[in-house]
C-alpha cells in the first residue's frame, strides 16, 4: 500500500469513528429522552412528541443513527478494515458531499440572526469536520478505492 494510500485509511478510519460515535450519540438521545432530545438541538416539537411517548422521534433518530452507521460502514471499508461494499467510491463521495452541504449551512446561520444559536453554530462547524475527513480519506484513498478487486 502507498504512503498516499495509508495516510486516505487513516484519515477515513477517523471519519469512520466520528460517523460511529455520532451514531450512538443518538441512541444515546433516545434513552436521555425529551431533555436530550431539547440540549442536542432536535427542537422542541420532538422534545414534547418524546414527553409523550410518541413513537416518531424515537424512529427518526433510530433512522439517523442507522444511516450514520452504514456511513462508518463504509469509511471503514474504504480505510481497508472491513468488506468493500457496492459503489465505495459513489458513497464516500457522497457521504463526504452531504456532511459539508450540512456544514457549510454554518455561512446562512451567521448571516440570519434567527437561526444563530450555539447549537446551529456548533453542529454545522462539527459536521464540516466530518466532511472534511471524509473528503480528504477518500481523495488520498481514491486510487486504492478504483481497484476492482477486494481490498
Amino acid at each position: 500500500m502507498s504512503d498516499r494510500s495509508q495516510r486516505g485509511s487513516r484519515w477515513l478510519m477517523a471519519g469512520g469513528c466520528l460517523s460511529l460515535v455520532a451514531a450512538l450519540l443518538h441512541i444515546g438521545v433516545i434513552i436521555g429522552g425529551p431533555d436530550w432530545y431539547r440540549f442536542f438541538g432536535a427542537g422542541e416539537d420532538m422534545a414534547r412528541m418524546a414527553e409523550r411517548g410518541l413513537w416518531q422521534p424515537m424512529l427518526i433518530t433510530l433512522g439517523i443513527a442507522a444511516i450514520l452507521s452504514i456511513w462508518a460502514w463504509y469509511a471503514f471499508a474504504g480505510a481497508g478494515r472491513a468488506r468493500r461494499l457496492p459503489l465505495m467510491r459513489t458513497a464516500l463521495v457522497l457521504i463526504s458531499a452531504i456532511y459539508l452541504a450540512r456544514g457549510l449551512l454554518i455561512i446562512p446561520i451567521l448571516i440570519e440572526p434567527p437561526t444563530r444559536t450555539a447549537f446551529n453554530i456548533w453542529s454545522s462547524l462539527i459536521v464540516l469536520v466530518f466532511g472534511l475527513v471524509y473528503a480528504v480519506g477518500t481523495w488520498l484513498a481514491w486510487p486504492r478505492l478504483s481497484q476492482k478487486e477486494e481490498l
